[in-house]
C-alpha cells in the first residue's frame, strides 16, 4: 500500500488533483462560512477566492510542482504570475456565479459548484505552462533536471 500511494504522488496530476481539491474545499468552506454569517454572496465569493489562492500558491509551489526559491525574493516573480493567472480565473469564477446565480437563479452552493469545474481546468494550465515553467526551465537549462 505504501508504494501505491508513493507512486501516485509521484504522479504531478494526482498532487495537483489532490491539493487542488483542498484549495476547492478551503474555497468553498470559507464561501459558506461567510453565507452563514450572512455576507451576501458576492463579496463571500471574493473573499473565498483569495484565502484559496493564497492556500493554492503555497501548496502548488511546494508540492504540487516542487519548485525552489533561496530567498523570498525569489519568490516574486512566480507568486506575481500565480496571482495574475489566479485573477484572471477569478474573473470567470465571479462572472461564472454572478451568471448562474443572479441570472439564471441558481442555488449559490449549485453555481459555485458548476464553475469550479471550469476553474480548475484553467489553473492547472496556467500554472503548469505559465506560472511554474521558468523555474523548471531553468533548472533544466543548468543541467541540474529533476
Amino acid at each position: 500500500m505504501k508504494d501505491l500511494i508513493r507512486k501516485l504522488y509521484e504522479s504531478e496530476i494526482v498532487r495537483y488533483a489532490f491539493f487542488g481539491g483542498l484549495t476547492t474545499l478551503v474555497n468553498l468552506a470559507v464561501f459558506y462560512g461567510l453565507l452563514l454569517l450572512k455576507i451576501n454572496h458576492n463579496a463571500a465569493n471574493v473573499v473565498s477566492i483569495i484565502v484559496a489562492i493564497l492556500f493554492a500558491y503555497i501548496v502548488n509551489f511546494k508540492y504540487v510542482f516542487r519548485s525552489k526559491c533561496d530567498s523570498l525574493k525569489e519568490h516574486f516573480p512566480p507568486f506575481l504570475r500565480f496571482v495574475g493567472a489566479r485573477l484572471f480565473s477569478m474573473v470567470v469564477e465571479v462572472g461564472g456565479v454572478w451568471l448562474l446565480v443572479d441570472v439564471l437563479s441558481q442555488n449559490p452552493m449549485v453555481g459555485k459548484l458548476l464553475t469550479q469545474a471550469i476553474v480548475i481546468v484553467l489553473n492547472y494550465i496556467f500554472s503548469k505552462f505559465f506560472v511554474f515553467k521558468t523555474e523548471k526551465d531553468n533548472r533544466i537549462k543548468d543541467g541540474k533536471r529533476k
